[in-house]
This record gives C-alpha cells, structure tokens and sequence, in this order.
C-alpha cells in the first residue's frame, strides 16, 4: 500500500484538538458568566459570540480560519489572566481555566498550520519528482 506523503495523523488530531478546545472555550464562558460566577445581569455571556465565527471554517479544514483564530485566540489568553489577578474565589480559578484552555486552543491552530503546510511542501516536492 502506498501512502502519501500527507498523512493525516498530525492533521486529524491537531484538527480535533482545535475543535475541542474551542467548544470548551464557549462552554466554559457561558457556564462562567450565566451560571458558575456570573458578574452583573450575565452581559459578558456574549464575548462567548466571536468564538462561533470561526466553527465552520475549523469544520471545513479552512487553513486561514486556522491562522487567524491563533491570533483572536490571544483575546481570551488577556482576559483569562487579567481576571485571574483581580477576581477572587471561583471567579479567579475559572479564570485560570480560561488561559489553560486558550493556550491549548492556540497550540493546536500552530500544530495544525504545520502540519498543513508541512504536508502541502512535501505533496509540491513529490509532484517535481514525477516525469
């Protein structure tokens, strides 16, 4: 059996980690601000709304929407840990939560921009060796 040089191992799982990570990121901000720590009338429930934009494009392996989540991801990394330093309580560990979570959601965008890139070189690489 002859595999490409694509093999979609570090691609799969870079993709589900994303995805994972960013449904955890949604789930965590609105359970935070509606049920678990909810500050004022549960207003900031709707940062958890830029987090939807990027959901088809992570389903639809769009390598832009990969690039550009792992910069707005950074965002959330800020607020995660200025409230981590001024909150006190649960508020503070959901906090903490929120920049763990970010920070797995940036490593897999990365992990999956290389192995994106990496295995679209090696397909141009084998593409000059046929005749």
């Amino acid at each position: 059996m002859n595999r490409s040089p694509a093999a979609p191992g570090p691609v799969a799982w870079t993709r589900g980690a994303a995805l994972a990570a960013l449904l955890a990121l949604i789930a965590l901000g609105l359970a935070w601000e509606l049920w678990l720590a909810p500050t004022g009338r549960g207003t900031l429930a709707l940062k958890v709304l830029p987090l939807l934009l990027p959901l088809p494009g992570l389903l639809r392996l769009r390598l832009y929407t990969y690039r550009w989540l792992s910069l707005g991801v950074w965002l959330y990394v800020a607020e995660g840990a200025m409230r981590a330093g001024s909150d006190r309580g649960l508020s503070a560990t959901l906090a903490v939560i929120e920049v763990v979570i970010a920070l797995i959601l940036f490593t897999a965008c990365c992990l999956h921009i290389r192995a994106r890139l990496r295995a679209g070189a090696a397909l141009a690489v084998a593409a000059r060796a046929l005749p």
